[in-house]
């Protein structure tokens, strides 16, 4: 069974840091592209950042670059996303997902599997 799971998320203070993790089971992460996205209440789902499968490029939400950082792990078949700096308007569940073409883009539609997602609340 192909299954994704996020972990890592919780509740921080504007300006704090977390990292999350997407692990996979029943399928190899570096033959995907993966994605994270989030989804605030009240507001539609959006990407965040991906990372490609065989090039490794890298594509970061506006807002975010310069913030986080996403990156593989393949020895333990995980992708992070460093979030640094984090401001109350990163408050969302974020989802990490697989895409089986080798590049990335901040589309979900395109993304083939999904996790259940995580829970970030930046709040004082």
């Amino acid at each position: 069974q192909l299954q994704l799971v996020e972990s890592g998320g919780g509740l921080v203070q504007p300006g704090g840091s977390l990292r999350l993790s997407c692990a996979a089971s029943g399928f190899t992460l570096d033959r995907y592209a993966i994605g994270w996205f989030r989804q605030a209440p009240g507001k539609e789902r959006e990407g965040v950042s991906c990372i490609g499968d065989s090039d490794r490029r890298t594509v970061y939400k506006d807002s975010v670059k310069g913030r986080f950082t996403i990156s593989r792990d393949n020895a333990n078949n995980t992708v992070y996303l460093l979030m640094n700096s984090l401001k109350p308007e990163d408050t969302g569940v974020y989802y990490c997902a697989a895409d089986r073409r080798p590049f990335c883009v901040l589309h979900g539609p395109v993304y083939d599997y999904w996790g259940q997602g995580t829970q970030v609340s930046v709040s004082s």
